[in-house]
This record gives structure tokens, sequence and C-alpha cells, in this order.
């Protein structure tokens, strides 16, 4: 497929009915594990596992580490790809410009709570790079209003997060996407605020299920740095297995 052929397909994977579910990968073998089951019609990466793969903390990575490793990504997979570009690293625009230069058709960037004013500037500068490059870039744009609130009720981060997102989707964002903890309720008020299809989750222990996220209007289910955790815990657990005389399970699959 074309650039323009995978933006296509992830806005229409976008406002179908039924949830988008992306599980995230960190470099080409998990994001080629991931596109081979039948279900899989997007691939979103995880910034924080891009960073724990290449040994930095979440936040950290300097941009041209996570733009290559999303480049191998998009070349391991013929799917639309969604990137975690952090913060935008300090350029926004021309972020999202060198992503779309490696075949990125949508991207989540944090608001990491900076003031209202530049949050929306940052939205809007990412947008018209995209518009400039001719790509009908699907930014699900990220409010940290839940997850960053500290002690503030619970009732005015759910408004700020509102207010932030409706400020977003008009400064050209396709979702807003809403990490935390959110029961039913705070996503059906995140939802009737921002809008049905309009809303994009994490997925986290103890969470609600994506039918259930669907059947309350959430547009999008990712999973974050939790895919990478639980393979991480399997090859730990593997490890311990054979440090204890264990034998590798008849039932692994054969190298390719």
């Amino acid at each position: 497929m074309s650039i323009q052929d995978r933006a296509d397909a992830l806005r229409t994977l976008h406002e179908a009915p039924q949830i988008l579910r992306v599980v995230n990968a960190w470099d080409a073998v998990s994001a080629r594990t991931i596109a081979d089951l039948p279900e899989t019609r997007a691939v979103a990466t995880a910034g924080h596992s891009i960073a724990a793969s290449h040994g930095y903390r979440d936040g950290e990575m300097p941009r041209d580490v996570n733009l290559a490793a999303v480049a191998r990504i998009v070349e391991a997979v013929d799917l639309p790809v969604s990137a975690d570009l952090d913060a935008g690293y300090d350029d926004a625009g021309e972020t999202v410009r060198r992503a779309i230069g490696v075949g990125v058709v949508g991207a989540n960037i944090e608001d990491r709570l900076i003031p209202f004013d530049d949050a929306v500037a940052r939205v809007h500068a990412a947008v018209r790079a995209a518009e400039a490059e001719g790509v009908d870039f699907q930014l699900n744009a990220r409010t940290d209003a839940i997850v960053r609130a500290g002690d503030r009720p619970l009732a005015e981060s759910i408004d700020d997060a509102i207010a932030r997102g409706r400020a977003f989707l008009d400064a050209g964002a396709a979702l807003v996407f809403v990490p935390g903890a959110l029961d039913r309720d705070t996503v059906s008020r995140l939802v009737e605020g921002i809008g049905v299809r309009r809303v994009s989750v994490i997925g986290l222990p103890g969470a609600l299920t994506a039918a259930e996220y669907e059947a309350l209007g959430v547009a999008r289910i990712s999973y974050g740095p939790l895919t990478q955790r639980v393979a991480l815990r399997a090859l730990r657990d593997l490890a311990a297995d054979l440090y204890a005389d264990g034998v590798v399970p008849e039932d692994t699959p054969p190298l390719n």
C-alpha cells in the first residue's frame, strides 16, 4: 500500500463503528508477530517499550533513535503504523514531517499538561505539518489531564480532559487519547464531552474490556508498554526454568 492508502485505511478504522484494537510493538519482529494475526488491522508503536529496548528511560529517548526503530517497524509490515512520538521532541511539526518520511500515518503526541494554549498549538503544528506533506495523518492527540492530575479532584481532571480534547479536535486531531485507569462513569463522561468515536484509551490490568469500551462509544484501544512487559515476563520465566534444569518447551515455534 502507498502511504496515502495506509492513511486512508487508518482513518476508516478510526471512524468504523467497531473499536480499533491496536497491540503495541517495539521492534520489527514484535510488529511482524502481531501483524501475522488475521485480526490485526493496524500496528501501533510503544515509545516506552522502544526506549527500554535501547536502554533509555521513558521520555528520554532521542528522536532519531525512536524514528529509526519506527522505520524498521513500518518496513516490516504491510499495515498502517501509528507511532508514539512522545511530546513531539520540542518541535511537533518537524517530528511529524520526519515520521511521515519513514512511512508513519498516525501518531500519539502527549501534552504532558503544559499550558492549554501551548498544548493546542502543539497539535496545530503537527496537523499543519502533515497537511503540508499531503497526508491525511491520523493524530491521536494525547492529554495527560487524568494521569498527571496529582491530587486534583477527578471531576476537574475530566473537565480539563474534555476541554483539551475538544480543542485538539478543533485543531485537526483525529482522536483524543486519554490514558489512565478509567472506570465506566469516567469513560461515559469523556465520550459525552469529547464525542462518540473520538476518544482513545489504554487497556490496563483490571480495566474494562475492549467490547465494553466499544459499547460506550470509544474509538480505539491500545496497550502501551504492557505488551512488552508480558513478553519480558515470559522470557524471565523461561530463563528461570532453564536455570532450574528445565528444557525449552516442545511447542516452541521453529526458527524461520
